[in-house]
């Protein structure tokens, strides 16, 4: 079961294509955490009001949270 602020299977479903992480052609780098546990926690901050840093320990770090954010933010499709 989902909690407040977190999408049920049937909306990631829908959402999970356009967020997609696009990983380098060559492989290199950091693995990404878990797109849908970065976009809950994105949900978590946007819906409680809280600070970035508050987020719970169930969530990604917030730097990552913030950092995916910020990025889609800046794309120019809204998603959020």
């Amino acid at each position: 079961m989902a909690g407040r602020w977190e999408l049920t299977d049937e909306q990631w479903e829908l959402v999970e294509p356009i967020l997609r992480p696009a990983r380098r052609k060559d492989n290199r780098g950091r693995p990404w955490h878990d797109t849908r546990a970065v976009l809950n926690g994105v949900l978590w901050i946007l819906g409680s009001g809280a600070q970035w840093a508050e987020m719970p320990a169930k969530y990604p770090p917030y730097q990552t949270c913030h950092r995916r954010f910020q990025r889609h933010k800046d794309r120019r499709y809204r998603l959020w």
